[in-house]
């Protein structure tokens, strides 16, 4: 490859550079996470960084129109189990992906580059009373700020293997 075309090239994939960039911080304004979940899909999972969280892509199947959604959420590790809190920032009305989950349990799950299958369920009173002060403390005590926000309890959702 000569010069000129090297050149060209390097202004190219400078001006996508740019261009993604500019996409990014306009959608980071306005949603961080969308554009952090976006970022997350188009990498493939090789950018996970968010604020040092752990975070997933949790894939869910549309209760209306059966077309896949995801959703990027921080989570937490409970043995071999994931648990991923339904909170929509503290909003009265659910979050989609809890709606999808429940009516199509099966889900899928991608951490990193790794994609697994997962069944979910919403966590039943005893189990919430144990995780809740768990995914608290992971989020920087995020969720009890979203449940003085909102009249529901904003449910815990456990993601168990298949």
């Amino acid at each position: 490859m000569n010069r000129g075309r090297r050149r060209s090239l390097f202004l190219l994939i400078t001006a996508a550079m740019v261009g993604i960039l500019v996409v990014s911080s306009v959608a980071l304004v306005r949603d961080p996470l969308s554009a952090y979940q976006w970022l997350y899909e188009k990498t493939d999972g090789r950018f996970t960084w968010l604020g040092g969280l752990p975070v997933l892509l949790l894939r869910t199947t549309g209760r209306k129109t059966a077309q896949e959604r995801t959703a990027a959420l921080v989570y937490l590790k409970d043995g071999d189990e994931l648990v991923v809190v339904a909170s929509r920032g503290g909003s009265d009305k659910p979050p989609r992906w809890l709606l999808n989950l429940q009516d199509r349990p099966e889900v899928g799950v991608q951490i990193g580059r790794q994609r697994s299958r997962m069944r979910a369920r919403v966590a039943n009173s005893q189990e919430r009373a144990r995780l809740w002060p768990l995914v608290n403390q992971n989020n920087s005590n995020r969720y009890d700020a979203y449940q003085t926000k909102t009249k529901r309890q904003i449910p815990l959702v456990i993601l168990s293997p298949l």
